[in-house]
């Protein structure tokens, strides 16, 4: 076996936390399409169709591929199945697409002997492939959990050697909603559970010298993902192996929600250079995933070359900056003093919108910032997503702004202003430890990592009153901010953090610059949110609509989980075991629960990613066969095979008996 980049010291997920350097795993062979080594991130995606409908089947994998897919996941489900993608492959391989297809496999592992013998690669679920999941605590003592591993070695064994002497490659994809009932009774619901549940099969691999593998560790928690796969690498390293990762955040939904959600997650571990194949779980048609999929890879072509300008000068990389009460592993918001009882501390992470550009002769701007305002009343009301700064920078409004929303003025316009309730300056570090006049409440200071070795930085009066806004124009800039809270943490300074990141876009298409700016900034700001660093999130955008950067904002702190506005939806991608049409059911319980703030709502098509996925949601709406639905309250099913014209009305009924139903009206 190939280890010699195997380089990372013990305790470390990836070479560098302060420069871009992509973790080189050894090199898989998928048909004439290898994963791996020095390879691209390969792209991929998975239909939606039943296998059994060939033409379709067929039909849609064109449009993936067209798409640039390269390669292309269909569901096994049975044996009946798996036969049936040898005329699949046959029929797209006449038509000229040589794209290696993947059998993804559950529960059946005599459909996956079949399909290793068919298709360049498979798929297996550690947590269902020869294990079981009713949600059973077993003590095990030592003995009794071996020997549920030799159980599983029979049962897994026969696909391995079938896999040996076709050529087969094989991913082991754990999902944090499957986890079988002997990892769960050993590890938890843990990324440790997630990782040991791969591990096993990655052993008993080796075992019979089959190294030919992919693994992945997915999530509909981007929080739960990131810290799985950190944990998969440094776990894998203390073994000897290296094997390629495939990045997805499972059951991610839709539209802005599942861009935003898969890029917190995807993104995250991509600027830690880990990742050699991604896939992006949306509720649309499978076509629509690679683009986006694309749109996030394509950003580290540039930070592959910036590496190479930095080994050549000699950086460091300096993994002596991270604290030692920093861990990947394992989320711990950094600690930082209250300041105007408004942010840091215990409060939420803020959010600034700049309206220096915008009319302020007209109280309406501030709709798209979440105020309301209704011209009869001249009053506002505030929306769910509503922001808590607006940057006006030197100009002012010709009309009152609502008393909970702080203004932010350059420094000199702010000293002007007769009266200063709800403003505050915005400085220059040059400008704070000057001679100038300071606000008593609150004091918004602009700074960048290289600051903070400034002789500026050390003269700076350190009052609670003190508030940093973090910029960075670096192309690694995550990293270069991460650096500045490891220095904070270094110094001890508990000091408030906005983050603030800037973009621009070169496309005139707005649909894709807000594609863009979604997957971009919820990368950049969700990577550092995941590890409890950031106080507030500024996103500088000047092309780009107020509405969307409100909203983007707002989306990234939900899918990190640091702040929640609306009702969240782990609605999975669709796949040939789907029992009912995703995109149109997931939009009717859209439609009628939106506004449910706070609320989990999965949506399954079928009970593979059902009662396990049920773990990260209140409730959940999941196929059980043709026409019928399961309800959940939690891993609980409360009403089984209810027909699905009346299933959201139950869905409804079991929220209002548990208390947690609010009229729209009222919402």
């Amino acid at each position: 076996m190939n280890t010699a980049s195997l380089k990372l010291l013990p305790g470390r997920y990836c070479n560098s936390l302060t420069e871009y350097s992509r973790f080189i795993t050894r090199e898989v062979f998928i048909g004439d399409v290898p994963m791996g080594g020095n390879n691209p991130i390969r792209i991929q995606s998975m239909t939606t169709t039943d296998t059994m409908d060939t033409k379709g089947t067929v039909e849609q994998s064109i449009r993936m591929i067209d798409a640039g897919c390269e390669y292309v996941r269909i569901t096994a489900p049975s044996i009946k199945e798996a036969h049936n993608l040898a005329e699949i492959k046959k029929q797209l391989r006449q038509r000229g697409y040589t794209a290696p297809l993947v059998a993804d496999i559950h529960f059946t592992p005599n459909a996956a002997e079949v399909a290793a013998r068919i298709v360049e690669k498979v798929r297996v679920n550690p947590g269902n492939y020869a294990d079981k999941k009713k949600f059973d605590q077993i003590d095990y003592t030592d003995l009794e959990y071996q020997g549920e591993l030799d159980r599983i070695y029979q049962k897994f064994a026969p696909l391995v050697k079938i896999c040996k002497e076709y050529g087969t490659a094989m991913r082991i994809g754990t999902n944090h909603g499957s986890l079988s009932d002997r990892i769960m009774s050993r590890y938890g619901d843990t990324p440790q559970g997630m990782v040991e549940s791969a591990m096993e099969f990655m052993r008993m691999c080796e075992a019979l010298n089959y190294y030919n593998l992919v693994i992945s560790m997915k999530s509909s928690n981007p929080q739960v993902m990131v810290q799985a796969y950190r944990l998969l690498v440094e776990t894998m390293v203390a073994e000897g192996m290296n094997y390629p990762l495939h990045l997805g955040v499972t059951e991610a939904g839709d539209g802005e929600d599942g861009r935003i959600k898969s890029a917190v997650g995807i993104g995250t571990l991509l600027e830690d250079g880990l990742g050699d194949t991604v896939r992006v779980s949306l509720t649309e048609e499978p076509e629509a995933e690679a683009p986006v999929a694309i749109a996030l890879v394509e950003r580290y072509t540039e930070r592959k070359a910036e590496s190479e300008k930095q080994k050549a000068a000699n950086k460091l990389s300096a993994f002596s900056l991270q604290p030692s009460a920093y861990s990947p592993y394992a989320y711990k918001k950094r600690e930082t003093y209250e300041a105007n009882a408004f942010i840091g501390g215990h409060m939420v992470p803020r959010v600034v919108i700049d309206l220096s550009q915008a009319n302020l002769k007209d109280p309406s701007v501030l709709n798209d910032a979440g105020y309301l305002y209704a011209p009869l009343l001249d009053k506002y009301n505030m929306a769910e997503q509503s922001v808590d700064f607006v940057f006006l920078g030197d100009e002012l409004p010709s009309f009152n702004l609502p008393a909970n929303l702080k203004q932010l003025y350059i420094y000199q316009t702010w000293q002007k202003l007769g009266n200063k309730t709800n403003c505050h300056p915005v400085f220059t570090l040059k400008e704070y430890v000057g001679d100038v006049d300071r606000s008593s409440t609150l004091n918004l200071v602009r700074i960048t990592a290289a600051d903070i070795d400034s002789e500026e930085f050390g003269l700076l009066p350190l009052d609670k009153s003190l508030v940093f806004v973090l910029e960075s124009d670096a192309l690694h800039g995550m990293a270069d901010q991460r650096a500045f809270f490891f220095k904070l943490e270094e110094m001890e300074l508990d000091v408030p953090v906005i983050v603030k990141r800037s973009y621009e876009f070169e496309t005139q298409d707005s649909e894709l610059r807000t594609q863009d700016l979604q997957l971009y900034a919820a990368t950049d700001l969700g990577a550092l949110l995941v590890d409890g660093f950031g106080d507030g999130i500024w996103i500088d955008a000047p092309q780009t609509e107020t509405k969307v950067i409100t909203s983007t904002a707002f989306g990234i702190l939900q899918a990190t989980r640091s702040r929640i506005s609306k009702t969240e939806y782990i609605s999975c991608p669709s796949c040939g075991r789907t029992l009912f049409d995703l995109m149109e059911t997931t939009q009717f319980i859209r439609s009628r629960t939106s506004h449910l703030k706070g609320l989990k709502i999965g949506i399954m098509g079928c009970i593979v990613n059902g009662p396990g996925e049920m773990a990260d949601a209140d409730y959940g709406y999941v196929g059980s066969g043709p026409g019928k639905v399961t309800l959940y309250r939690g891993k609980e099913a409360v009403k089984k095979n209810i027909a699905s014209t009346n299933a959201l009305d139950e869905l409804i009924g079991i929220i209002r008996e548990d208390g947690n139903w609010i009229e729209p009206s009222v919402a």
